[in-house]
């Protein structure tokens, strides 16, 4: 039964690192992003100038709404971690929601850019500005599918060790995503009202 537990904890391991190497290809791929919105940043092509463009309104409820799904996922490892069920169920579909109204005001926004004739092909700076929040937008989306799934081994497999390692990755995801929406609130909504 020793050599059981040690080996599902060795596997257990490679998958923790395994994931620590995709969040660090992710950082990457981030800091790309941004670097490539700076150099851009400005290049309307004879466009509307960006604190035009961007509703620092809808921007701050974005953040609002992803900080709290930040801390309702917080409290759905608190829950997991005492291994009640029905709570760490309960918040991680909170911050699902919570996750998916973030997700329906960033698509509302990227709608009304279209509807006005700003799309990704208008400027080199919304090429770079659809980049990098769309990207973000995806990972989001991706996150809200892992949590459906979170949801469901749950509710089917209970609050097992090995479930709980992936709620843990799942976290730990979820919490990059808000630190990458705080970098994009910060240059791209902040700074483009600023300048």
């Amino acid at each position: 039964m020793n050599e059981i537990a040690i080996e599902q904890g060795r596997v257990s391991d490679k998958f923790v690192f395994g994931f620590w190497i995709y969040l660090m290809t992710d950082l990457i791929m981030f800091s790309v992003l941004f670097a490539s919105f700076a150099v851009l940043r400005g290049a309307t092509f004879g466009g509307p100038a960006e604190h035009q463009l961007y509703d620092l309104a809808n921007a701050l409820t974005e953040t609002l709404v992803l900080l709290t799904s930040s801390f309702t996922c917080g409290l759905a490892m608190l829950a997991a971690y005492r291994g009640k069920q029905g709570q760490a169920t309960a918040w991680f579909a909170a911050t699902f929601a919570l996750g998916a109204a973030f997700l329906g005001l960033e698509l509302r926004e990227f709608f009304a850019f279209a509807a006005a004739g700003n799309t990704p092909q208008a400027s080199a700076s919304l090429s770079a500005f659809f980049t990098l929040v769309g990207t973000h937008g995806l990972h989001i989306s991706a996150g809200l599918l892992w949590m459906l799934v979170a949801i469901a081994q749950i509710r089917l497999k209970g609050l097992s060790p090995f479930v709980v390692s992936k709620l843990k990755r799942l976290s730990v995801f979820w919490h990059f995503l808000d630190i990458v929406w705080i970098f994009i609130f910060t240059i791209v909504y902040l700074m483009g009202h600023m300048l």
